[in-house]
């Protein structure tokens, strides 16, 4: 008990961290996966995963609500899953990088994009929304954006990801971002 709990902390992070990974990789599979699959058996398969999606964030509600030492990581996490649920990011890559707080990870990729965008190998609708997500992420991970990359936010927002950004700098203890994940996720269901 020396430890105070810390190395029960981590393991817990660490759990919850490869949950995570496993439902975007599920996501990142099912669209890589589009094609070999009939749209009734893509849907299904997307809903299902949703599903285990927000019965994971429902887990990390309790917890933040009950453990304060996990707060900022399980927050962290609950805001990559709302954004997966809500499709402000439709990335899985982007979405986990966001929620392990991986900055230098995200400029990575970033720059992987413009080079494939620069080259033909991806199409400038998908540059576009993949670059939006990234600098997105960036922003809410706390790092400064070039002026380019700021007004390439401003000029490119979709409603979307204005509304992830707008509940997401409204968070306190997370009320307000279930609230609108939530409308979000219901909307979608109709």
């Amino acid at each position: 008990m020396a430890s105070r709990g810390k190395s029960e902390t981590e393991k817990l992070k660490q759990n919850l961290e490869e949950q995570l990974d496993r439902l975007v990789q599920q996501l990142q599979d099912l669209e890589e996966c589009r094609e070999d699959l009939d749209e009734d058996e893509y849907e299904e398969t997307k809903n299902e995963t949703l599903e285990q999606l927000k019965e994971f964030s429902k887990t990390l509600e309790h917890m933040v609500q009950g453990d304060m030492t996990l707060v900022d990581e399980l927050n962290s996490m609950q805001l990559a899953i709302r954004a997966a649920i809500s499709e402000a990011f439709k990335t899985p890559e982007v979405i986990r990088m966001f929620a392990k707080k991986q900055p230098g990870q995200l400029r990575q990729r970033l720059a992987e994009m413009e080079r494939d965008a620069k080259v033909g190998k991806l199409p400038p609708d998908v540059y576009t929304q993949q670059r939006m997500e990234v600098l997105m992420a960036l922003r809410k991970l706390g790092e400064q954006l070039k002026p380019e990359e700021a007004n390439f936010l401003t000029t490119n927002s979709n409603a979307a990801l204005s509304q992830f950004e707008k509940v997401s700098e409204d968070m306190g203890a997370g009320d307000k971002l279930l609230q609108v994940a939530g409308s979000q996720v219901a909307a979608a269901e109709k």
